[in-house]
């Protein structure tokens, strides 16, 4: 299999470009991006069990790596929620497959989204992570839209090796996240 093409630009140009620009004594230190977690939420689940299936299909489809149901802790009367319910869907990618993942989100997902204007700068949480929601499940070009019966987001976690944000934004930016411009 050939190396992901992030894979080859991160190696190549963006550990070099990030040690010089953060004055970094070896290499270990220059941040990366260790994982990539995406996590669906499936609240209509309690009344519906066959979204869970759905939403396992698409994310399985969307990462090329099989998802897993993540089960409620406690039950929840109000919202007709019993202990160790299916309530969600999440997958972690980890080498090459969260390369390819974050390459495709970057330069076909995002840009399919409307009325786009960059990735909101504001979901660092302050130890180097970065969160981005995406509203449909859509813009991922597996998803066959005529088959899609419920239209629902889910969130994209990066969690990178960085100690600051700031070292995590230079990073994600350098991979080709399109930040949205304005910080306000």
């Amino acid at each position: 299999m050939a190396t992901p093409r992030l894979k080859q630009k991160y190696q190549k140009e963006i550990m070099s470009a990030l040690k010089e620009k953060f004055q970094y004594k070896s290499i270990m230190e220059v941040p990366k991006v260790e994982k990539i977690c995406i996590n669906k939420g499936m609240g209509a689940a309690v009344a519906d069990k066959k979204l869970i299936d759905v939403a396992v299909e698409e994310i399985s489809t969307i990462t090329g790596q099989k998802a897993v149901a993540t089960k409620s802790k406690k039950a929840i009367s109000n919202f007709k929620l019993r202990e160790n319910q299916p309530i969600g869907v999440r997958v972690t990618l980890r080498g090459d497959r969260m390369y390819e993942f974050m390459d495709r989100l970057m330069s076909i997902a995002l840009p399919r989204v409307r009325d786009f204007k960059g990735v909101n700068a504001k979901g660092f949480d302050g130890r180097g992570n970065y969160t981005l929601g995406v509203k449909e499940q859509i813009i991922f070009p597996e998803i066959s839209i005529d088959k899609v019966t419920k239209i629902s987001g889910m969130d994209i976690t990066f969690v990178t090796s960085a100690k600051t944000d700031e070292e995590s934004f230079e990073l994600l930016k350098a991979f080709g996240m399109p930040f949205a411009t304005n910080k306000n």
